[in-house]
Parts: C-alpha cells; structure tokens; sequence
C-alpha cells in the first residue's frame, strides 16, 4: 500500500513527520536511488527500497516503544540542536531504540513529554484534531481576581488566531504570583506563554501534569518510565473519531 513517504519514515521511528519533511527538503532521502525532495510523494515500504542518509528502512522491524519523561527545564523538545544545548535524548541513554518527542515542550518548560518510535501515535496525541487533553500547572507574575480567572477561561485573539483554554482555575495566590491550572487541547508554539503575556501576566513557571490521564506520578525530575499497554490504550481512546482503523489495529496488538 502506498503511503506519503514522511508517513513512512515516521513509522519506522527515524523521525516525527514534521522532521522527516525537513529531511526530504535537505535531499536525504531517496526511493529506488532517487532523490525525493516533496512532501507529497508516495511510496510502498514493503514494495519500494527507501533510504535515508543512504540507510535502508525497514517499517516491519521496529519495535515499538512508549515513553513518559518528566523534562527538566533548560533541554530542548529535540534530536539534534545547532547550539549544542541538552536535548531531551541525553536523559534515555539507556533507551536503545531510536524515539521522538511527541509534541512540543518549549526550553523553560518542565513536565511530562511523551516520547515514542511510532508516526501514527506521535500524530494522534499531539493533532488538535484529536483533541487530546493536556494539562498544565502556570505560575504566572501579579495577582488575580476571580474576574481574571473568568477572562482567562475565555481565552483570547492572538497573532494566529484565537485560543481557549478548555478549563482554568486558580490553585495558588500571593502578593507576587499565582499558580493556574490550565487545560488546552491544542499545541500551537508557547501557545500558553504568548497567552498570559497578552492579558499582562507573563509566566514564570510551566509544567505540563499530564496528557490525558497519563500523569507525572512519582517520576522525577529527568527520570522516566514505559508506558504500559493500558495507558497507551487509553490515550489511543482520547484520540477522537479520525483514523478508527489505525487505532483499532494499535489496540488490537497490544491486546
């Protein structure tokens, strides 16, 4: 069966889709010895010899892996850095699958991240199609009134269109600061940030709690742990009504 070939890569865990169209755009890839430098081509993986950076890929031979990280602040949501800063990588050492983060966490911000070897997964949790849930803890500057909590649910017009936060609610206030619980199902860049910022409450502190209901439990800081077959289940289930038949067979192996 015929498949763009970012799919394809993606699947067979080299990289999310989003980076495996960088790599056809920097000619990295190749089928049956021919450079592929459009997004929108097909190809056969079980059919067509696919090859990037000149190494052949194999979609039927991985083996697929499910992580729950708890990032610290200060990495980067990323295989490969041109500042050479950490990269979330540098803490699954002991990991010898090749896995992506699923979604974006930005440099400053902690929590949960989901990394994982599987396109189709990575595209369902993180898609605002699907709708997945993500929580977050916000520490913001200044103080609130229960007005401002009201304004916050409405959400806001930015630059590139407008958000809403499916539920918000005040947890912590002083003089200072204020901790917001916040839940969105979006994953537009420093969505949450540029938000605050745009109603005078920058955010000095973010912590993604959990993804659906996959939470942080007792991981610490820079551990993590396997997801079982239950919460990959589960957050297959968050997934909304697209792409049924993919994760009927996603659910059906880990049966």
């Amino acid at each position: 069966m015929e498949e763009r070939i970012q799919k394809i890569i993606s699947g067979c865990g080299i990289a999310s889709r989003r980076a495996a169209e960088q790599m056809m755009r920097e000619g990295r890839v190749s089928v049956n010895g021919v450079i592929v430098n459009q997004p929108g081509v097909k190809a056969d993986a079980l059919r067509d010899e696919i090859r990037v950076d000149g190494a052949l890929i194999s979609k039927s031979a991985v083996n697929r892996v499910y992580l729950v990280l708890n990032k610290p602040q200060g990495y980067v949501v990323t295989l490969k850095d041109p500042q050479n800063r950490p990269i979330v990588a540098d803490l699954l050492r002991d990991v010898p699958e090749r896995v992506f983060p699923v979604g974006r966490l930005d440099y400053d911000s902690e929590g949960l991240l989901l990394m994982t070897n599987d396109g189709d997964f990575s595209h369902m949790i993180q898609h605002p199609t699907f709708k997945v849930p993500k929580t977050y803890m916000v520490k913001i500057k200044g103080t609130l009134r229960s007005s401002d909590v009201e304004t916050i649910r409405k959400g806001a017009v930015l630059e590139d269109g407008a958000f809403q936060p499916v539920w918000a609610s005040m947890e912590k206030s002083n003089r200072k600061s204020c901790w917001i619980e916040m839940t969105i199902v979006e994953g537009r860049n420093r969505i949450i940030r540029r938000f605050f910022d745009s109603i005078n409450h920058p955010v000095a502190r973010l912590i993604r709690t959990s993804i659906g209901d996959i939470g942080l439990g007792d991981l610490k800081t820079g551990e993590y742990r396997y997801l079982q077959k239950g919460e990959i289940k589960s957050l297959l289930e968050l997934s909304g009504p697209y792409h049924k038949v993919i994760r009927a067979e996603k659910k059906q192996k880990l049966s």
